[in-house]
């Protein structure tokens, strides 16, 4: 029963936001059966692309709790997130996730997230991206570094 309640929260969120003639998204971040962040899509306000609703309800619930785990919370969203979405909930090991609308709804609608997630899936000659791997050898020495440094901060 709760779930539907949070849910509904996003839902309203994600339709204010549309009101405004701004990106129809809205998610909340619920701890111990309260809402402890909430966001709305902010992409062209804020002209950053990563200001998608979920993204500011992570970085809001982080601030406010003082940590960069959020494991003993739950996201809800208006809709299915996006590959970058996904990565951050999973980044900040969420608990559980609960959507509505699905990234197929959203392609409906001229949104292209789900363009995105079948790009991530293609061999990396075939991506749209143009990707080139250099200096790798180079790179790997900030990784050495990291491995033997004993006061390394692990995420």
């Amino acid at each position: 029963m709760m779930d539907l309640i949070f849910m509904r929260e996003a839902i309203r969120l994600s339709i204010e936001n549309a009101n405004k003639g701004r990106g129809p998204f809205g998610a909340v971040i619920v701890k111990d059966g309260k809402i402890i962040a909430q966001g709305i899509n902010r992409v062209i306000q804020l002209g950053d692309p990563t200001a998608h609703a979920e993204i500011l309800a992570i970085r809001e619930a982080c601030k406010k709790l003082g940590r960069i785990d959020l494991v003993d919370c739950v996201i809800y969203s208006s809709c299915e997130p996006c590959p970058m979405c996904m990565g951050a909930i999973l980044w900040a090991r969420i608990q559980a996730l609960f959507y509505a609308c699905s990234r197929n709804d959203a392609r409906e609608y001229g949104f292209k997230d789900a363009d995105f997630y079948e790009e991530m899936y293609k061999p990396e000659s075939e991506r749209k991206l143009n990707i080139k791997r250099i200096l790798e050898k180079e790179a790997l020495e900030a990784l050495r570094i990291w491995e033997e440094n004993p006061d390394k901060e692990i995420y």
